[in-house]
């Protein structure tokens, strides 16, 4: 008797394959030194833990970046700029900035400064861009020496 797989249970196999892969590339204390450089300065309310879980929250985010990066890097196979293909996931990386900057509003618990929400706004934008750029070239790379 034959096991019937369907298309997209096989594309989400070689999916998942393919993000372990790229995973593997990243460590904790690159993602630890990416908090400090964006966040390092923010003074919060709140003890250790409160770090910690803010920092997880940044790693959780980066790592979605970094994925998001790695699957649209697929175009640049295609002789596309990479500010176009960036502008291709303008809406998923418009909603990780998002998530991430509400996020540190509310466990944060940062003052009411307009001024303030918008740096620590930009620090969330740098933050993305940065690690969405990581994926991109790390994907880019494993596909120019076919190790996808």
């Amino acid at each position: 008797m034959n096991v019937i797989t369907t298309f997209n249970s096989k594309r989400r196999e070689k999916q998942i394959k393919h993000e372990r892969s790229l995973l593997k590339e990243l460590s904790i204390q690159l993602l630890s030194k990416s908090v400090q450089k964006y966040f390092g300065g923010i003074r919060m309310q709140g003890g250790v833990f409160l770090q910690q879980g803010l920092e997880e929250g940044c790693y959780d985010v980066a790592i979605e970046a970094y994925l998001l990066g790695a699957q649209f890097s697929r175009f640049a196979g295609l002789y596309e700029e990479k500010r176009q293909i960036q502008a291709r996931c303008e809406k998923e990386m418009k909603h990780l900035i998002d998530t991430l900057f509400n996020f540190w509003l509310y466990w944060g618990k940062i003052g009411e400064e307009i001024v303030f929400n918008d740096s620590l706004y930009f620090s969330c934008e740098g933050f993305i861009e940065y690690w969405w750029n990581e994926g991109f070239t790390k994907a880019d790379k494993r596909r120019k020496m076919r190790l996808h």
